[in-house]
């Protein structure tokens, strides 16, 4: 999963859901039954795919990362029991332009000196794709609101910056435009750098109030840019005389990667999009994150084509390249799409850590009922479908919010109805979560998350089982129903997804 460097605590207390009596199995809407493929999915199989990938970032130095060696033999793996279960994958390439902090540094020389600790909570970030550069300067606030509702349109016009002194350094206040054009703003006016603080109008604690890792996206700005917490940006705005001293040295590399795509037959215009990213961070084997997700829908795969099914609906199984580095490869695919294309899709379904060892049963909030962000028309669907299977197995779940982490984003911004499960990654479970779930409360989901400790003794096999029960599931369930999942008719691709699907040669 994409790291965001700050997650907000689900408020799910109220939410969690829990089948009052044990149900029978959900169906799909003609009457399918999903029992046998549950069954022959199983966590046995899928921890025998975990080895094999264990074993290739043993291997390659320890990763499977994007545009790596180690990524290339995931790959290889994937394809070779693809085929042996009968499926054609191809790849599907993409460009990317990896972003890479060498060295970072932020100091306050006067008033009070302090130097301030990179990502820590009371510390500061380099965004993605910031400038590089070295630089001391007075620091001067641009149009920041620091009282009420602290509502802020801070830097999204160059009007904000009519009294900034040229050679200054920036203070910035999140909200309402992007990042990238307040960063674009201030080095109009002459900033040399800028600092971005949280915006701080939500509850204390909140993702708005945090620490906050952010991109400026492509292509590398003109100056270092970096974010900091509200209360960081709030002390520094309310001294005088302020200089800073801002550095950040970082790197950008023109990479390519791919994406894994392999059909089954069935109703092209109802494309089923089963996805899961398969590349690591470079600092681990990524076996949770998110070989968990790799291993769960290639067992799918398998077994969907060992039970002599043909789906109504064509199933697409996505292997995503490059989701670490910023989702590159699902955006990627999504952005091929044509208007006409999208409504070919009828869903996506999105596992991204799915053997947590303290884990929660997320599923993603597709109606907007916990969090107030609903999916595309169909994404509520999805959620049903999920936590009704839950439901009849008797197991409570809570729901988890699209904060844009994992590679449902470049779907539901393209108006095609998603869904899917996560397990947790950082964030700590609640003492609430753990009355329901077990585990332990006040410590990560996932202790292991991004770190070369994320290996195969990082899977919880009892979750795994039953996440990956739900995805063969929801699998069958969207992959032999005859209603429409509703979606919008966005899109603005050129149309060569299934070209290049088609086209593209397959692994010697």
């Amino acid at each position: 999963m994409k790291q965001r460097r700050n997650i907000r605590r689900a408020a799910i207390a109220a939410s969690i859901g829990l089948a009052a009596s044990l149900a029978p199995p959900a169906l799909a809407d003609n009457g399918t039954n999903t029992a046998s493929l549950r069954a022959a999915v199983s966590a046995k199989n899928i921890m025998k795919h975990l080895a094999s990938l264990q074993a290739v970032a043993d291997a390659n130095g320890g990763t499977r990362a994007a545009s790596t060696p180690g990524y290339e033999a995931s790959a290889r793996y994937i394809e070779r029991k693809l085929r042996a279960a009968g499926y054609t994958p191809v790849r599907q390439t993409f460009p990317y332009d990896r972003y890479d902090t060498v060295s970072a540094s932020m100091e306050r020389l006067s008033p009070s000196p302090r130097s301030y600790t990179y990502d820590a909570p009371d510390g500061f970030l380099d965004m993605v794709y910031s400038g590089s550069g070295d630089v001391t300067a007075p620091l001067a606030a641009v149009d920041i609101n620091l009282a009420g509702d602290r509502a802020s349109t801070s830097g999204c016009e160059a009007a904000d910056f009519g009294a900034f002194t040229p050679g200054s350094i920036a203070l910035i206040q999140r909200g309402t435009c992007t990042f990238r054009i307040k960063a674009d703003n201030a080095a109009a006016a002459g900033a040399a750098g800028v600092i971005i603080f949280n915006q701080g109008n939500d509850d204390p604690g909140d993702e708005r109030f945090a620490l906050f890792g952010g991109t400026l996206d492509a292509p590398q700005a003109s100056l270092p840019v970096v974010s900091t917490s509200f209360a960081t940006g709030a002390e520094l705005a309310g001294l005088t005389g302020v200089s800073m001293h801002l550095s950040v040295n970082a790197t950008v590399t023109a990479l390519t990667s791919f994406n894994i795509l392999a059909d089954t037959g069935g109703r092209a215009d109802r494309t089923v999009l089963v996805g899961a990213h398969l590349d690591s961070v470079p600092e681990g084997p990524g076996i949770n994150d998110n070989g968990t997700g790799t291993a769960s829908i290639l067992e799918t795969a398998i077994q969907l084509k060992a039970s002599g099914q043909t789906p109504v609906n064509r199933v697409r199984f996505a292997f995503w390249g490059g989701e670490e580095p910023g989702l590159i490869g699902s955006d990627y695919y999504a952005s091929q799409l044509t208007a006409s294309q999208i409504k070919t899709h009828a869903v996506n379904l999105n596992f991204d850590m799915v053997g947590s060892p303290n884990f929660v049963r997320y599923v993603y909030d597709g109606d907007g009922s916990s969090f107030g962000t609903k999916g595309p028309n169909g994404s509520g669907l999805v959620e049903k479908v999920f936590v009704d299977y839950f439901k009849s197995q008797n197991l409570p779940t809570a729901p988890t919010e699209f904060d844009g982490r994992s590679d449902y984003s470049g779907f539901i911004n393209n108006g095609i109805p998603a869904g899917g499960l996560f397990t947790g990654a950082e964030g700590i479970k609640t003492v609430e979560e753990a009355a329901v779930f077990g585990g332990t409360a006040n410590v990560a989901h996932d202790s292991c998350y991004h770190q070369a400790c994320d290996t195969i003794g990082n899977v919880n096999t009892t979750v795994l089982e039953q996440m990956a029960d739900a995805i063969a599931h929801s699998t069958l369930t969207f992959a032999m129903t005859t209603s429409a999942v509703n979606g919008s008719a966005k899109g603005n691709g050129s149309g060569n997804v299934d070209l290049q699907f088609k086209a593209s040669k397959l692994l010697k």
